[in-house]
């Protein structure tokens, strides 16, 4: 046997290229037809239990599997690509991108390291973060599956900065120092898992309250810095927030930066979405104090628009970076010349070896669009959040919720039992397939919440989520509107998507 059996590339290319083809041009009708179907449509239970079939072990043609996931997984998607997501800080995606991690995958390169020009990639990719963020020629940074895992390591390194290289051997039982980070009570919840992953645990991270727009309270912070101090604790981390999870606030990053300079304290920002604000002039000026931040994690997924997943961890001393990360190894030797050259190697900088070529969309998305143009679509969705927040306050039926910085807006329906009422209306406005906008907690109220992230997002899309919101508030309130609205429902979904 000559192995040819065993080989999984395609026995007849002409037949394979054909339906390579076809499956190319029905996913570019899916994204440009988007707004032809339901922002959510739950999948049936006859599509879930065909999931439960066993392991396959004789092959199957290509269309055929093609067919099954035209049938049984595109319509049911969460429907981030559609402008009428509105639900969580989640990018729409362009047809660039997904045509740049489609040569990726076809590269199949591994950029956990080797002499390969996917590594020069990701290394123009943080050239530029640095010329956008302000940090010097010596920061390191690394593409992550997100900013969960940027924030992670940002907490790691921050920990060996704190407590040197030795943590690494013999962990923190080594140290009689106890060390404690602080962030905002608004912050992603992922800063406490770092803190529990990290070995430190979430008892050592306080939650600083927040002022009246949402930001980190400066006084509060310093107070608490006193306390831990004084009960012999050694701060070690800030994590400030460029776009809280909630409302969307920037903490004061410029004030937060002088308080750690003073303090000796690790500066980090969680930018996952916010930070990328940069690229549009309007925004900018509200992340001012970015630039002094020992370490920044964001997505490109989010308002960059570039598919999933794409997080990035920038940090000012890339020795830092390394210190923490790199891992001497016989089977990672390096050489001057040869496959093995080109140290150091991503690897050294992060936890993962293997690592796919995730730098390649972002470069394509950059070089296609530019940064003007990405820009414009992060400030239109800026514009839309205040164009939402002034339709709700011009509703009495209405009431805007908390402030907007950025991009999303937290309002309730007023009724009796505003909770109850306002919970159904959320499902219901995603079970109607017209927006689909998620929900939280404001000052223990209630609250809608839409996140206007999607570049294809337009003022026809959130002046539709303020009448459905209206007219379902009141047919939750008003039985004698309950059986009209159901009809009402039925016949935009019937115009909104084609019959087959």
């Amino acid at each position: 046997m000559d192995g040819q059996d065993a080989a999984l590339d395609p026995t007849d290319w002409t037949v394979f290229r054909a339906q390579a083809h076809h499956m190319l041009d029905d996913i570019l009708d899916f994204t440009r037809d988007t707004r032809q179907r339901p922002v959510w449509t739950p999948a049936p239970q006859p599509a879930r239990e065909r999931f439960r079939a066993a392991l396959p072990e004789a092959p199957q043609d290509l269309a055929e599997v093609h067919a099954e996931f035209k049938r049984d997984v595109m319509p049911y998607t969460a429907g981030n690509t559609h402008p009428g997501f509105m639900g969580w800080v989640q990018g729409g995606g362009t047809p660039v991108g997904m045509l740049a991690e489609m040569l990726a995958a076809g590269l199949n390169a591994n950029l956990g390291g080797r002499d390969q020009m996917p590594i020069e990639v990701e290394k123009q990719v943080l050239h530029w973060m640095r010329e956008l963020f302000g940090f010097p020629e010596t920061a390191g940074g690394l593409f992550v599956t997100g900013t969960s895992m940027a924030n992670l390591m940002a907490v790691l390194i921050a920990r060996t900065h704190a407590l040197g290289t030795g943590v690494r051997a013999g962990g923190l039982a080594a140290s009689e120092i106890r060390l404690v980070a602080y962030t905002s009570c608004a912050a992603h919840n992922c800063i406490s898992q770092a803190m529990d992953l990290s070995g430190l645990g979430k008892g050592a991270l306080r939650l600083v309250p927040t002022n009246a727009r949402g930001e980190m309270d400066l006084m509060a912070l310093d107070a608490a810095l006193a306390r831990d101090r004084a009960a012999g604790l050694t701060p070690f981390f800030v994590a400030g927030t460029a776009g809280t999870v909630d409302i969307g606030a920037v903490d004061d990053l410029a004030a937060l930066a002088a308080l750690t300079r003073r303090e000796s304290l690790w500066f980090h920002i969680d930018g996952a979405f916010g930070a990328l604000g940069m690229l549009a002039p309007e925004v900018r000026p509200l992340l001012a104090g970015i630039d002094a931040a020992d370490s920044l994690a964001f997505d490109f997924h989010k308002w960059g628009q570039v598919p999933y997943d794409a997080g990035f961890l920038l940090v000012r001393d890339g020795a830092r970076q390394q210190q923490t990360f790199g891992a001497p190894a016989a089977y990672l030797r390096r050489e001057s010349r040869g496959l093995s050259a080109g140290s150091p190697w991503p690897c050294d900088f992060g936890p993962d070896l293997s690592r796919g070529f995730r730098a390649l969309k972002v470069w394509f998305t950059f070089k296609v669009h530019g940064t003007r143009r990405i820009g414009r679509a992060i400030a239109h969705t800026c514009v839309l959040a205040r164009h939402l927040a002034r339709l709700i306050e011009g509703e009495p039926a209405l009431e805007l919720l908390a402030p907007v910085a950025l991009n999303i807006v937290c309002f309730r329906y007023r009724c009796a039992e505003p909770d109850r009422v306002n919970a159904d209306i959320v499902v219901a406005l995603q079970e109607s397939g017209l927006c689909a906008p998620s929900s939280t907690q404001i000052n223990g109220q209630f609250a809608i919440r839409a996140a206007i992230v999607n570049h294809r997002t337009r003022r026809a899309d959130v002046e539709l989520l303020v009448r459905a919101t209206l007219d379902r508030g009141a047919a939750l309130t008003r039985p004698d509107l309950r059986a009209a609205q159901r009809e009402t429902e039925r016949g935009t979904l019937t115009a909104l998507v084609p019959m087959a």
